[in-house]
């Protein structure tokens, strides 16, 4: 598949936080870097001479970009790191040593320790984090220490060894850090409590030690001890800004691969996430165009095989959003919830925004292509017998019957038609009564068109739900067009059409493009109604205003009402204002007016 420009590749990044990747044109890999929005983080390697010549250098050697969407710049500082060990990218210096981010470790072992750490060792142990940054680590480890003593020492506290008296207690003891349970002072239950205890709070969960702080921070400030309640108060900031856990890295989860698929009519995205030692260390997209009407099991697992081919994967479990029979060796799962969830839901994510990007490119190079995709996305959805190229939505505007208006608006091809837009004057109903009034419209609209052989459109929407569909209907039916036309009423939640002569309404997707259109089409028609409708009830009120003044004619508050169009304004004018309008002695007929009124 060709590539598409560079520009265009930058004009359809996300706003969003990601690692991006550049490679060359053999597809070798150059730089990987890390953005809190990736669009315009892109293009600013572009739009500017650097300073240095290396970066200059690698600007002009990019064909390709790619990148990996994650939900915080936290997890995109660690995806940057995890990626750049992984591929050594010849322009990333700075990061590929072996030093990694550090973690926070409950030690597997008898009154277990809790300390930092930079490697990870797999014996049970249980690790938090990575930490990326460092005041935050040593904040929590601080709060542990101040909050529960627990031990330092390295000795083995087998329940043998403190039997026979091996150890005595030092210094720490003596100071209050530590309960010495080397010498059976403190029972291993009473330990481990407090060990749970700080589980919770690595894991985000501390509420109460927050409010703990608080209250010692507000005893400090009124004993006037403001150097210590300043420290807890920047304690407090830290912790109220921890992220207790990371998908980018989670030690739980090892050797496993991800696939997660997205689908239109066309094409199916299909997104591969690698995840070795806890980490992630690639992603790819692959795009699959739809020949016949095959389903998303189907093509996921074609794609599964072709991608576990190409890029030589052996891993035994993989990471699915639907059930799939891969074999007997690959242990399929299909997870619910928890930390597997997570890391599927980040796949789908790359997905969708990949497919975004695709349509945004694809909208830009081939307009007319996008156009048919969107009609036929929109004939499916809506159970068409033809694409609806040519659209129009009614609505009615009133206010306690007064002034009743009404506003036609016309897409072609998706798009507002503005000049073919139509506003309604209701002429034939008395009060407030929407039902009359779409008959009216409705009636007055077609009954137009077919009389001077315009052509009609291949669908009608009634904002309004079902009554307002069926005050439609009877129009239609008096025109005889039943059945030449496609008619639907949308409902206030938007996801909702009805069909004539089905009571129960059809649910469209909250995500799908068709949703979209229909959405833009009563946002316009709304705007359009109301607009009108404002000016009107404006000029009524002007005009019921002016007509009571003593000496001002017909053409005078014609001229008020075409330059001032509302009361308020008029009112709030100046009598020079008034006099460049309509003449000093009217200007000052209409001032005394509002004077004394």
């Amino acid at each position: 598949m060709q590539k598409p420009a560079l520009d265009l590749q930058i004009l359809t990044l996300p706003d969003n936080p990601g690692v991006y990747q550049y490679y060359d044109k053999d597809g070798k890999i150059l730089y990987v870097g890390k953005a809190k929005n990736l669009k315009k983080r892109v293009s600013s390697y572009f739009n500017k001479i650097h300073d240095t010549a290396k970066t200059n250098v690698l600007v002009k050697k990019i064909v390709t970009i790619k990148h990996i969407v994650v939900p915080t710049e936290t997890d995109a500082l660690l995806l940057e790191n995890n990626l750049i060990k992984t591929l050594q990218p010849r322009y990333n210096v700075l990061l590929r040593d072996d030093k990694t981010y550090p973690w926070i470790c409950i030690k597997k072992e008898p009154f277990s320790r809790i300390f930092l750490t930079r490697r990870m060792v797999k014996d049970g142990s249980e690790y938090f984090g990575p930490y990326t940054n460092f005041k935050m680590v040593y904040t929590i480890l601080d709060l542990i220490k101040e909050l529960y003593p627990l031990r330092t020492c390295t000795y083995d506290l087998s329940e043998s060894n403190i039997n026979s008296g091996k150890f005595k207690v030092c210094l720490e003891y003596h100071i209050g850090n530590c309960k010495g349970p080397c010498e059976g002072l403190e029972p291993l239950e009473e330990y481990q409590k407090q060990v749970n205890a700080i589980r919770e709070i690595l894991k985000g969960n501390f509420k109460e030690s927050l409010k703990d702080f608080k209250k010692l921070m507000n005893t400090y400030a009124q004993n006037l001890q403001f150097e210590e309640a300043q420290k807890i108060k920047e304690k407090i900031e830290v912790l109220e800004n921890y992220q207790s856990r990371s998908t980018i890295i989670n030690p739980k989860i090892t050797n496993i691969d991800v696939f997660s698929i997205v689908s239109d009519e066309s094409a199916a995205y299909v997104n591969f996430l690698q995840i070795s030692h806890g980490s992630i260390i690639r992603s790819h997209t692959l795009d699959i165009k739809k020949k016949l009407d095959e389903s998303d099991e189907e093509l996921l697992e074609l794609a599964i095989v072709e991608l576990r081919e190409r890029f030589q994967l052996l891993s035994k479990e993989i990471i699915v959003p639907f059930e799939l029979d891969l074999g007997e060796k690959i242990k399929v799962t299909v997870p619910q919830l928890g930390d597997k969830k997570q890391i599927l839901d980040l796949s789908i994510r790359n997905a969708k925004f990949y497919r975004i990007e695709q349509l945004k490119q694809l909208q830009i190079v081939d307009p007319d292509r996008h156009v048919k995709r969107i009609m036929a996305q929109m004939q499916k959805d809506l159970r068409l017998p033809y694409e609806p190229r040519h659209i129009e939505c009614f609505d009615n505007s009133n206010i306690q019957g007064t002034n009743p208006v009404a506003a036609c608006v016309v897409f072609k091809d998706g798009k507002p038609s503005k000049k073919e837009y139509r506003h309604f004057n209701v002429k034939t109903v008395e009060g407030p009564n929407d039902f009359a009034s779409m008959t009216e419209i409705v009636y007055r609209r077609y009954k137009r068109l077919l009389d001077e052989n315009e052509p009609l459109p291949q669908l009608i929407i009634i904002d309004g739900g079902k009554g307002q569909l069926s005050a439609a209907l009877k129009s239609i039916d008096d025109l005889g067009l039943r059945g030449k036309v496609a008619i639907i009423g949308i409902a206030k939640r938007l996801e909702e059409l009805f069909y004539p002569g089905d009571s129960i309404p059809l649910y469209l997707d909250k995500k799908s493009e068709t949703l979209k259109v229909i959405q833009h089409l009563r946002n316009e028609a709304h705007r359009f109604g109301i607009t009108f409708h404002r000016d009107k009830r404006s000029k009524s009120a002007l005009n019921s205003s002016v007509e009571s003044i003593p000496g001002i004619g017909e053409k005078t508050m014609l001229a008020l009402i075409q330059h001032f169009k509302s009361v308020k304004r008029l009112k709030l004018a100046t009598e020079k204002e008034i006099s460049a309008v309509v003449g000093v002695s009217k200007a000052k007929k209409i001032v005394d007016f509002y004077k004394t009124n």
